[in-house]
């Protein structure tokens, strides 16, 4: 699976809304620089999280963003949904809208199981928790493994 920049920034964005810090909004520079995003971009991913219903935006001098709903209720799958589309397509198809034959038949069932991990893991992290630097414990002992760390 790989992560798109858009994606990178749209959940880095979503945490710097979601880090403890007084009520008031926070506008797209303050985002950028606290999270080096290039301005431009992160104004078109925050767009699309507003359509997506995750921030909320407010003009004027006392604009900015806020997530829409706590950051308990918001999964790190919720923000790449919203800016990528789904999780898991293989040359841009879902898996059950794929077919293989003969000898890659067997290929469905591994994009599909491929999908059902990446879904538990990325619908089972919230903002929140991230955040709050606490990954629930199936997660945080998926990196335990010093393997994990490693690119093969």
């Amino acid at each position: 699976m790989r992560i798109s920049a858009r994606a990178d920034y749209a959940v880095r964005a979503a945490l710097q809304l979601a880090a403890p810090r007084d009520d008031a909004p926070l506008k797209t520079e303050a985002i950028a620089d606290a999270q080096d995003i290039p301005h431009k971009f992160l104004e078109g991913i925050l767009n699309d999280m507003r359509r997506g219903g995750l921030v909320l935006s407010r003009r004027g001098g006392n604009g900015g963003y806020r997530l829409a709903r706590p950051a308990e209720s918001i999964s790190i799958a919720d923000v790449i949904r919203v800016v990528d589309g789904p999780l898991v397509s293989v040359r841009g198809v879902r898996p059950p809208d794929l077919s293989y034959s003969g000898p890659a038949q067997s290929l469905l069932p591994l994009w599909i199981a491929l999908r059902s991990n990446v879904r538990e893991i990325l619908e089972g992290v919230s903002l929140a928790d991230v955040a709050a630097a606490e990954l629930p414990a199936d997660v945080a002992a998926l990196t335990e493994n010093p393997d994990a760390w490693v690119n093969p």
